[in-house]
Parts: structure tokens; sequence; C-alpha cells
């Protein structure tokens, strides 16, 4: 059976009905981790589920807390910045990091307490968020498209950090079991269809 062979559709109303449904773990609030290589989808697939859940869910994205090309220390920061003060119901707060100037912002970035958090970036489903996390969606599309959307949006100069942020990326993912922990896996190659999303098994 070939692995990526979309199962059956989803609707994004769906899929935001099965995440109001789900447990709230982190305190009152449903977090929502979705995670998958780097140019998979997941930030459209994450701002359409978003979008389903209207004023319910914030979103963060876990590259505004990576401290440049690189996974250690982003969930750290998120955990103590945003998901602990969640958890107690407090909002939560972050400094964006600034990839032009290559540091992170003094202004705090607000994370507002809302029944819903969807975190949405490469390492953002680790094993150690398992207890506070109610939804966990991996996002893939073929190796060649990731990198052509990647370098489309970041310019081809960056060639050399992607090639390297994929090793980065599948150490992780292999370390983490990332994608078989996933409670739901999405086919990236068409996050953007209206149909909604397709399942893979």
């Amino acid at each position: 059976m070939d692995p990526r062979r979309p199962l059956r559709a989803l609707a994004v109303a769906e899929l935001a009905a099965r995440v109001e449904a789900a447990p709230a773990r982190l305190g009152g609030v449903r977090l929502v981790c979705l995670d998958g290589p780097a140019g998979s989808g997941k930030t459209t697939v994450a701002g359409r589920l978003a979008t389903a859940l209207g004023g319910a869910a914030a979103l963060v994205h876990l590259e505004d807390l990576y401290a440049g090309w690189t996974i250690t220390g982003a969930v750290a920061r998120l955990e103590a910045g945003v998901l602990r003060p969640l958890a107690e119901g407090r909002q939560g707060a972050f400094h964006r990091y600034d990839w032009a100037a290559e540091r992170f912002a003094r202004e705090a970035t607000t994370v507002p307490v809302r029944p819903v958090l969807v975190v949405e970036g490469c390492g953002s489903s680790p094993r150690c968020l398992d207890r506070w996390t109610a939804l966990r969606i991996w996002v893939e599309a073929p190796a060649e498209l990731r990198v052509a959307r990647g370098l489309a949006r970041d310019g081809a100069d960056l060639a050399p950090q992607w090639r390297r942020w994929q090793v980065t990326e599948a150490t992780e993912f292999t370390r983490e079991g990332t994608r078989a922990r996933a409670d739901v896996r999405v086919d990236g190659t068409a996050a953007a269809d209206d149909r909604g999303f397709l399942l893979l098994p």
C-alpha cells in the first residue's frame, strides 16, 4: 500500500468539530499541535482550522520561537511562556524571533486564553507535551514540493539552510515518533483544496 494514498476527505468543519469535542487538558484550553516537515502545508492547514473555529482559537507559529535554524529550545520557550500560564488560566506571552535581525524581539507577543490553542510548526508535538495535548495533526507532502515551496517563499540563496533543516527535522521526527503518534494525518499537497483535507493512513 502506498503510505501517501489518501483515505478520504475531511471537511474543515469536521476537523473543527473534532477539536471542539476533544477534552481540554491545558487548563480549560484544547491544545492542538500541528506538526510535519517544513513546506508541507502546516501553516495553511492551521490557518484554515483556526478560521473554522472562529474567535474560539488562538494560533501560534513555532518558528516564531526558534532561535534561527534550530528546533532546540523552542518547545521550552513555548512551555514556559505560553502553555504553563494558559494551564493556570492566565494569558501567555513570548518574544518573537526576528529572522532578519537574527535576534528575539524586545516586545512580547501575547497569547489570549481561548477555548483552543493551535500551535503549528516542525517539532510542535513532542512527547513532553502529550499531557496537555487534545489533538495531534501531522501534515506531509513530497520532499520536492516542500523544498520548492520553501525556496519560493524564502529565496534560493537559503537552499543550504533548507537542506540542513531537512536533516534536523527528520532527526526530531524519528526521535519523537511524530508521525506514528499523530491522531490525524493530512496530505499537505491538497491543503488548500476547498473540499477539505485529504487524510493519509
